[in-house]
């Protein structure tokens, strides 16, 4: 146990000393050194300190945006993509899109156009954050590129109209003309390519010809979800309710903020629940795989997919439950799927609107919602 105590307490000073530093050198070196580096960036508005904000190691485009995406079949990708490896889920106006992270691990932003809408398809590796945003501000569509910046260990973007920085996580601009303006999000799942195919079957799937050569399929970040390990270039305290690493998915519903730790998610793969006074219904899919496990994706352990939907539905409010391995509604035995829609039974063909959710690192969802309830599955009878 001494032995135990002795390491926590050097880990804890480690991690002590690292946040210090960091915030020496920003605080030392951001002004005059971004200053000339982004001489179109009006530094004297801004949202946050910025000793906050530090350099995660790539120069400005370092990791390059995907500015003219090409799209294969799901037939065509299935001879290099694993049908369990994680792909983001993008559907608009009927445009189906699958954008697998194998790829955007090594890109981060996707500017496409879905639907006939322009939007930015991101993901941040260190915070295990996918999110879509539509690209459009004051009628006039944004292109967005990596700033080679962390804040909070999440990616900072910019956009390539006025070089203003924005925060991935949160959607809304910290530095330059835009601060404070807030990217509109748009509604996507983490599922496995498998899923992908089997609901739309006519989609399409990014496609590797992304005009650079990187090594797709392997995951540079190995070992980084390991639950118990810490996040990267992240210099504030960890919540301590949950460990950093473990993922969430975190729900935002009438003002309030609730998530459900994947621990919890493995003991109630499909709950009912209320947040901020709406019915939520939460699911999840068996056999996905983390895209931060191995060094080869297909080589990963398998995690579940997790997604958020309201209950209600034609003025009713649906419950759900699992069974066989299958999600059902408990009111017409209709079966859904983890896009929430019904694909059989007497419903086939109706769909549940979205909430608004993600599934992310434990951390960083509580570093940018501090005041989140954290969902714990009830005790059983005789427990």
């Amino acid at each position: 146990m001494r032995t135990l105590n002795i390491k926590r307490a050097i880990r804890r000073t480690r991690w002590a000393a690292v946040a210090a530093l960091l915030a020496w050198v920003a605080a030392v070196s951001a002004d005059p050194q971004w200053k000339s580096e982004w001489p179109r960036t009006d530094f004297t508005k801004r949202s946050v300190p910025l000793e906050e904000i530090h350099s995660g190691g790539p120069p400005k485009d370092g990791i390059p945006a995907v500015d003219q995406p090409r799209f294969v079949t799901p037939d065509e990708a299935g001879k290099w993509l694993d049908r369990r490896e994680p792909v983001i889920v993008f559907e608009l106006n009927g445009d189906a899109r699958a954008y697998p992270l194998q790829i955007l691990m090594f890109h981060e932003i996707v500017n496409d156009t879905v639907g006939g809408v322009p939007v930015a398809v991101t993901f941040c590796p260190l915070c295990n954050a996918s999110i879509v945003f539509d690209r459009r501000v004051d009628g006039a569509a944004l292109d967005f590129g990596t700033t080679g910046k962390l804040r909070k260990s999440d990616l900072v973007m910019y956009d390539r109209q006025t070089e203003s920085w924005w925060q991935q996580f949160t959607g809304k601009g910290i530095v330059g003309r835009y601060t404070d303006v807030t990217l509109n999000q748009r509604s996507s799942t983490i599922a496995a390519f498998q899923e992908f195919r089997r609901a739309y079957p006519q989609g399409r799937v990014l496609s590797r010809q992304t005009g650079f050569v990187r090594p797709y399929g392997k995951n540079p970040y190995r070992g980084y979800d390991r639950i118990g390990d810490m996040p990267f270039l992240f210099a504030d305290a960890v919540d301590p309710r949950l460990p950093a690493m473990e993922r969430v998915l975190g729900v935002a519903l009438g003002g309030k903020t609730r998530i459900y730790p994947f621990a919890a998610l493995a003991a109630t793969p499909v709950i009912n629940d209320e947040v901020g006074g709406e019915p939520v219904a939460v699911f999840t899919q068996e056999g996905l795989l983390s895209a931060l496990d191995a060094e080869l994706i297909r080589d990963s352990r398998r995690i579940p997919a997790a997604a958020a939907y309201s209950r209600k539905l034609r003025e009713r409010v649906m419950s759900f439950e699992r069974r066989d391995g299958r999600i059902h509604d408990r009111e017409t035995g209709s079966e859904w799927d983890i896009f929430g829609r019904a694909i059989a039974g007497p419903l086939k063909g109706a769909r549940l609107k979205a909430a608004d959710s993600g599934v992310h690192f434990a951390f960083a969802w509580l570093a940018f919602n501090p005041h989140s309830e954290i969902y714990a599955a009830p005790k059983r009878a005789g427990r």
